[in-house]
């Protein structure tokens, strides 16, 4: 059993004033969180942040309203209850403790809310009896429900076409230095350098498990060690690079998938079919490098593919000679 779970409290058995209770204290939870938004894109999308502080003044508006109705039917004394009392009762994921959250992901958290707060609402307006009461209830699940649209309004006022644009391109920026650089690097790292110790393991050795075992181990180590460089040589903090677990990540990852690429195929028994294949990987791996440094890091198309399949083809060979010899 979950444990504090047998203490929750079912949601049909709270009384109108506990309901109340649950929706302001609700309320204040989601304006914080706004409000931790709006601090958190202030430095780099400040026109984003100001439609946040709106949003977090609709929840004190609404949670204003919830204690004026409490204190109309039931009196000062708010009954302390929040949404981790109740069981099944929908939680907030604490996405907004995560540093350097993108822009994107707090706009779709941002709409979850609002769409699980909706759907409260009216539940809650369907277990009150009081005409009032649930009137207040029904008009809050409305509002909750053109949120969404409200933050389309507040982005049309906030948001012109300028400083949508630059904000898009800062994001894009940021996805770039935090994901596709340091995957990027580890791609190359991976495809490139475990080149010579596979396939000079396959032509001295021309036994496709011992190859494999190789790659694996090369692609694996390989992948550990990029990780732990890129995550420990730049905290993100000064450079505005991101978060040295996602870049870690990212770069750890993409070079153990690089090495694997080639490896992979030398599980097929036979030596030469797997070396076929092997070989075709690799060309598919070293072109596909040089699309995503033209497509992402704007390098020209055919500077790409001149560094990077020459560089390949270097490596390369110098394992086939190696081991052949």
């Amino acid at each position: 059993m979950i444990p504090g779970l047998a203490n929750r409290r079912r949601f049909s058995d709270l009384s109108e004033q506990e309901v109340l209770a649950l929706a302001i204290s609700s309320e204040e939870d989601d304006a914080r969180i706004y409000r931790t938004y709006a601090e958190r894109l202030r430095a780099d999308y400040p026109a984003s942040a100001v439609v946040f502080e709106e949003m977090a003044k609709e929840e004190d508006t609404h949670r204003h309203s919830l204690i004026e109705r409490h204190r109309a039917r039931f009196g000062e004394v708010i009954p302390l209850i929040r949404r981790e009392h109740v069981a099944g009762f929908y939680a907030r994921r604490p996405v907004w403790l995560v540093e350097n959250l993108g822009l994107e992901r707090i706009r779709s958290e941002a709409e979850a809310m609002e769409h699980d707060a909706a759907a409260f609402y009216r539940r809650a307006a369907q277990s009150t009896q009081d005409a009032e009461t649930r009137k207040l209830l029904g008009d809050l699940a409305a509002a909750e429900a053109r949120h969404e649209i409200k933050a389309g309004e507040l982005s049309d006022t906030h948001l012109d076409e300028d400083a949508k644009g630059e904000e898009d391109r800062a994001a894009h920026r940021q996805f770039i230095l935090t994901w596709v650089q340091p995957g990027l690097a580890g791609l190359m790292d991976g495809s490139v350098s475990t080149l010579a110790p596979i396939f000079a393991t396959a032509f001295a050795t021309q036994d496709p498990w011992t190859t494999f075992l190789v790659g694996l181990a090369a692609s694996v180590g390989a992948g550990i060690s990029m990780g732990f460089t890129e995550a420990a040589h730049d905290d993100g903090v000064l450079s505005g690079r991101g978060s040295p677990f996602k870049r870690g990540l990212a770069s750890g990852v993409m070079t153990a998938l690089g090495g694997l690429g080639h490896a992979l195929p030398y599980l097929i028994p036979d030596f030469w079919t797997a070396t076929t294949i092997a070989i075709a990987v690799v060309f598919v791996e070293l072109w596909a490098i040089a699309w995503i440094q033209n497509r992402f890091m704007e390098t020209p198309f055919l500077r790409a593919a001149f560094q990077v399949v020459l560089g390949g083809a270097l490596v390369f060979a110098a394992g086939v000679l190696i081991g052949g010899g």
